[in-house]
């Protein structure tokens, strides 16, 4: 049977560990046994490690879970032209080579009112290719407030650094003024670039220069002007009662000549990262010859096309795209759905850890509008305090509940296991997995 599923290399391989344990541990087991042994290794081996969680964190757009889940439609489109080959650079009109950014430029140019589009692997990869085109070996104006640093050690100084831009810094952390920029523009000036600061806010005695501003200084010199918005969205949040994020489209209006931003953040789409702006400057980027090494691939390409598809349709938007529909839940929902599922979680979680209803709050995203939280509710799993157990009891819980069916994702906060339930659209997912938690393993001390 070990065979037939798994073939002879890897069987044989799994029971050659499985005697030379039994060697080391000089004691000898019937066959049976080392058969057991080898299935339970091929079965851990062959599972996926890439595999879906249930996120109860809080963070709707979680940098460490995925970020954005994708609309049916995506995941269909992707599912499409996995199985098979597809035009992804091939022109069915004229039977010649085509641009594999033409499956989704004219839905970016319609929702953002660009000249051109292109597309790479992540917005850290726009942000760099965009600079290393049109600032290579020049100078790029940044106001002191906008050099930013977000997850994984991207800081825009050394992306500068990387993309071959001496960064010149201008105003001062709180207050920038025209007049900064002004003084600073020179014969080597390539670019002025406005950082939108999502992941974190400067509050008291401020003042930042406008991206209309900008541009006509800008503009006055010969300069263009690169915004980069990180978590792009492109439709006004407000009209859903979340926070004002600056889309796209106001900034190319603004006079931005060409903007970066995210597709799996506030867009709820996969990853990638998104350029448009003036056609003869996105003509020298999608020349240089990075563009090809950061490319996005078909699958990529495809759930992408098939999410701005949507945006077609702003009114059933929210009913279409996971991401908003998870952002704009009414309170009373979730706390309806608490108050459904506090019985059997707590009767699985008998003698191990009490369960309250409380009321938490949500946060739209790690990177994402951080400092933004959402009214919500959820459980709060205070765990049964024994001299047995000691150490960190939440944290031996949190680590049990990540070895479920579906490993479940919450936060520990003041001792107890939080899970906030904004994110948790199927109910009987999240039953499911705590109907293994008799028989989850219980983490070593």
């Amino acid at each position: 049977m070990l065979l037939a599923r798994h073939g002879r290399p890897l069987v044989l391989e799994a029971l050659r560990a499985e005697l030379a344990a039994c060697r080391t541990a000089g004691k000898a087991r019937p066959a049976e046994a080392l058969v057991h042994g080898a299935g339970m290794q091929l079965e851990a081996l062959m599972r996926p490690h890439l595999r879906p969680v249930l996120n109860l964190t809080g963070t709707v757009l979680h940098t460490n879970l995925g970020r954005a889940p994708l609309p049916p439609e995506a995941i269909a489109a992707m599912v499409a032209v996995a199985e098979g080959a597809s035009n992804l650079e091939f022109n069915l009109a004229t039977g010649r080579r085509g641009d594999r950014d033409d499956h989704v430029e004219d839905w970016l140019r319609r929702l953002t009112g660009a000249e051109a589009a292109t597309v790479v692997n992540n917005n850290a990869a726009a942000v760099l290719l965009a600079l290393n085109t049109l600032a290579r070996n020049k100078e790029v104006l940044v106001s002191r407030g906008e050099l930013i640093e977000i997850g994984g050690a991207f800081r825009m100084p050394d992306i500068m650094s990387r993309a071959g831009c001496r960064l010149v810094e201008v105003g001062t952390t709180n207050r920038t003024h025209p007049r900064d920029y002004a003084e600073a523009f020179g014969p080597r000036t390539a670019l002025a670039m406005k950082v939108h600061t999502s992941n974190y806010r400067i509050q008291g005695f401020t003042s930042e220069v406008d991206e209309k501003t900008l541009a006509g200084l800008s503009h006055e010199h010969g300069v263009p002007v690169l915004t980069d918005l990180g978590s792009g969205t492109l439709v006004d949040l407000s009209r859903w009662g979340l926070p004002h994020e600056p889309t796209p489209a106001e900034m190319i209006a603004a006079g931005a000549d060409v903007v970066t931003f995210s597709g799996d953040k506030l867009l709820g789409g996969p990853q990638a990262g998104i350029i448009v702006g003036r056609a003869d400057l996105i003509a020298r980027i999608k020349r240089n010859p990075m563009k090809r090494a950061l490319r996005c691939d078909k699958l990529t390409i495809a759930a992408l096309g098939a999410v701005l598809r949507l945006y077609g349709d702003p009114e059933r938007l929210v009913e279409r795209l996971p991401a908003l529909r998870q952002l704009t839940r009414p309170t009373a929902h979730i706390t309806a759905q608490a108050a459904r599922l506090a019985p059997a979680i707590a009767a699985s979680l008998a003698g191990v850890a009490t369960v309250e209803l409380v009321p938490l709050s949500s946060q739209i995203g790690s990177g994402s509008l951080p400092v933004d939280v959402l009214p919500s509710h959820g459980l709060k799993l205070v765990p049964v305090a024994t001299a047995k157990r000691g150490g960190d009891p939440a944290g031996k819980l949190a680590a049990r509940l990540r070895t479920l069916s579906t490993a479940v994702i919450g936060r520990i906060e003041e001792g107890a296991v939080l899970l906030d339930l904004r994110c948790l659209d199927d109910d009987a997912a999240l039953l499911a997995a705590f109907g293994t938690f008799a028989g989850a393993a219980d983490p070593a001390p």
